[in-house]
């Protein structure tokens, strides 16, 4: 059997329990492990201590930590899951919660983060079926009816209107009445993960054509997909295209990103490494977007700097990191080391002009290439080049730091490298430095591709008791 390689966290929409990603998870293929993620109210779960959508967060939240392995993981979220799934996301990025590893999010037919758009008469009929205690069949069967762009087989069906029926009334009036009316976009702001959304051509409320509107803001990079004939049940109405467009996904995420190994993604998930710390190497484990537009560089310039990179910096096929676009991003950001020489050029104008002369000899031979680094190097210049050769050689070495460095800072080549430094600045546990420091000797918090772990002494055990 092959051995998982992502993990598919699912939050069902309203109404709706852990049932409904099975027809989902039985069409994807053993790289996955899906785990169904029960919201307050939903299946047999206990009602939340309030309405919030932090509450439902908060919970979420739990289970995620729990079950994740310390590998990726990918969040797949439909109707009411994906306000929610925002949220996670948002904590996650924040580094606040004790997991790591989140690469991207698909979202069936979402809840915006902003308040939903839902008719009042729509509203009013759904709270009028809980007046007198749980979803009576009659009316659970109109909510899958109405919630469906053709009729469900009767085994779908059936397992559909028995999830409406279980769905505490608490947690369906408090996301009818506060949930869905909530407004977290100011907490979740722009969220630059990879994302795709589908959604159904025949959903009244949460459809194909008010999506793009609803969540074009919160995730620049997502992309929308229009299922001709679904309504709103996705993952009941169309288990294969969901499944599909899961596996697709998670195929760009594996061949744009450097895939951090799961034991170092545990140690980065542990108390041991500080918020801010595991903020920063979440960000920097996503992946790199295949459709990334330049911001500082020209496409001809950032291409150039793309081919620098490869013959500075190799790295091996499949899951690189798209050093030269960090390094744009960053340029774009106002980053770089702080200072320059007297009257020269600025970070962004020394980069699109030594890139420009570098264009002048550039060839499509490694030999030549690395001929003319080393020349630039050496402060040789460029045969024929407008720039200075010592003013070249100084950018240059920049740019060698610039590349190494966003190699360096993902926490993949922290991995190669075997650095686990950033997870002994923790104040919440009662050690966080090293016990051991010595050639093959490692701690026993450390991954265990870093040598042998000793013994703990008595001393040790009685205080790692404590």
């Amino acid at each position: 059997m092959t051995a998982a390689a992502c993990t598919v966290f699912f939050l069902p929409g309203l109404g709706l329990d852990a049932a409904a990603v099975a027809p989902v998870a039985r069409e994807l293929d053993a790289r996955f492990r899906v785990i169904a993620v029960e919201l307050p109210g939903q299946g047999d779960t206990a009602d939340a201590p309030d309405g919030s959508v932090e509450s439902q967060v908060d919970a979420a939240l739990a289970v995620i930590a729990e079950q994740a392995d310390g590998g990726p993981w990918i969040l797949c979220a439909h109707s009411m899951g994906g306000k929610v799934a925002a949220g996670i996301a948002a904590r996650v990025r924040h580094g606040d919660v004790p997991v790591f590893g989140l690469l991207g999010v698909v979202l069936l037919a979402p809840s915006p983060p902003t308040p939903e758009p839902m008719p009042d008469a729509k509203r009013h009929q759904m709270l009028s079926w809980i007046e007198d205690g749980p979803i009576a069949e009659p009316d659970a069967q109109t909510f899958v009816d109405d919630n469906v762009g053709a009729s469900l087989p009767a085994e779908l069906q059936a397992a559909a209107v028995a999830s409406v029926q279980a769905m505490s009334p608490v947690a369906w009036r408090r996301w009818l009445e506060q949930g869905s009316e909530e407004d977290i976009a100011s907490s979740v702001g722009k969220l630059d993960l990879p994302c795709i959304v589908l959604a159904g051509d025949q959903d009244e409320a949460l459809g194909a054509a008010v999506q793009p509107e609803l969540l074009s803001d919160v995730y620049p990079r997502a992309r929308f997909v229009s299922l001709a004939g679904a309504g709103h049940l996705l993952s009941y109405e169309r288990p294969v295209t969901v499944a599909r467009a899961l596996t697709e996904f998670w195929d760009e995420i594996v061949a744009h990103s450097a895939i951090v190994p799961a034991e170092w993604g545990l140690v980065i998930a542990s108390l041991r490494t500080t918020p801010r710390v595991r903020s920063a190497l979440a960000r920097r484990a996503l992946p790199d977007d295949p459709r990334y537009r330049p911001r500082v560089l020209s496409a001809e310039q950032l291409d150039l700097l793309r081919a620098i990179a490869d013959r500075l910096v190799p790295q091996p096929a499949g899951g690189r990191i798209d050093l030269a676009a960090r390094v744009d991003a960053d340029l774009a950001a106002g980053g770089g080391d702080g200072w320059r020489p007297v009257g020269g050029l600025t970070d962004d104008e020394a980069y699109r002009a030594g890139l420009d002369d570098l264009r002048t000899a550039w060839t499509d031979s490694a030999d030549d290439q690395d001929a003319l680094i080393s020349a630039v190097i050496e402060g040789r210049g460029v045969p024929g080049g407008a720039i200075d050769a010592d003013d070249l050689r100084r950018w240059f070495e920049d740019l060698r730091v610039d590349v190494t460095r966003e190699w360096l800072i993902h926490p993949a080549s922290l991995a190669r490298v075997g650095y686990d430094g950033f997870a002994t600045g923790a104040e919440d546990v009662d050690f966080a430095g090293y016990r051991e420091l010595g050639a093959d000797t490692r701690d026993g918090w450390e991954p265990s591709d870093l040598g042998a772990a000793p013994a703990p002494t008595a001393a040790q055990q009685q205080e790692d008791a404590a």
